[in-house]
């Protein structure tokens, strides 16, 4: 499918442009430099240097970075989870997008998308509008990469549109219901209460003190990266992304059973699973149940690594994704 550029201001649902910039087919890509000045200015270009793409949809726009060579390569699709966005990936992309397309996108009210306070920001709203982008931008060949809330925002893609699926590759998620574990019962319990609403709304809590807690390593997240992850979050009418994302770990437990009773579709392709053992959220218990279902799956157990794997370990993320290109 072509690529549509469109002028600043103006939006079509489903169209894709480079970042707030006019461009014509007979005028010269846009400079990254370019890009810069339209990107927030808190932004660290030094580790997050990629071209800004838009994703116009119903509720609000996509942003998305697209790496790497557009044809004769396969693709790698990064789906993140909270409070997170693509900086996630960025050693990762780093890494591959010299053999194969890189695609990450921010979830509508995470990263550099906007941030509507009355779009549906649920897994299962999510899930649909990364379907669209993959369709729009008629993406094959595609290695996914899910993590965290990136399992059922993600799995979608490898149960729906399989024919464009190559394989797929798990840290720290999920893909079935939450209703039976008693600590999230109790955790439910908390985030739906005014004390839940005050510590996700007006303390920007999942970013300032989840985040960090689950790093194994704690030097890893240094002051300069924890402020990329905070800055999304920074105003609290932009911190609707989270919340809803806390609501759904209980409340959207119909959705994931839906996906986990269409898990046979994962168990016919390529699965890897890399897992930081000191995630004090998803334990070896996660890791069993994701085992258990799928027996071919490959394993990579690290001790040293926490909740992020990507930002703790991103040479065992390149090295699981490397053997399934």
């Amino acid at each position: 499918m072509g690529t549509n550029v469109l002028q600043p201001g103006r939006a079509a649902v489903g169209t894709v442009e480079v970042m707030n910039t006019l461009a014509h087919a007979s005028e010269p890509t846009p400079t990254l430099a370019a890009l810069d000045a339209r990107s927030p200015s808190w932004l660290d270009r030094s580790v997050y240097p990629f071209a800004l793409q838009r994703f116009a949809t119903e509720h609000g726009a996509l942003s998305y970075i697209d790496e790497g060579p557009r044809s004769g390569a396969p693709t790698v699709l990064f789906v993140h989870g909270t409070p997170s966005w693509s900086f996630e990936w960025r050693a990762v992309i780093a890494a591959l997008s010299g053999r194969a397309r890189c695609v990450a996108v921010d979830h509508l009210g995470f990263g550099l998308s906007d941030k509507p306070r009355d779009a549906p920001l649920d897994p299962e709203a999510h899930a649909a509008r990364l379907k669209a982008l993959v369709l729009a931008l008629d993406l094959r060949d595609i290695v996914l990469v899910l993590h965290d809330f990136g399992g059922p925002i993600g799995a979608p893609i490898a149960l729906e549109l399989a024919e464009r699926v190559r394989a797929t590759v798990v840290l720290n998620s999920w893909l079935w219901p939450n209703g039976d574990d008693p600590a999230v019962v109790k955790l439910d319990r908390v985030i739906r209460s005014a004390v839940g609403r005050f510590l996700y709304r007006w303390l920007n809590f999942s970013p300032r003190v989840l985040l960090p807690s689950t790093f194994a390593v704690k030097s890893r997240l240094t002051r300069a990266l924890h402020a990329q992850y905070l800055a999304p979050f920074a105003r609290r009418r932009d911190r609707e992304g989270p919340y809803a994302l806390a609501l759904a770990l209980r409340g959207a437990d119909p959705y994931y059973a839906s996906l986990w009773a269409r898990r046979e579709a994962l168990a016919n392709k390529p699965l890897s699973i890399v897992w930081g053992a000191k995630d004090p959220a998803l334990s070896d218990r996660h890791l069993k149940t994701w085992v258990r279902a799928f027996s071919h799956a490959t394993v990579v157990r690290l001790e040293d690594a926490g909740h992020f794997v990507a930002e703790e370990r991103p040479d065992a993320v390149v090295a699981a994704i490397e053997a399934l290109l």
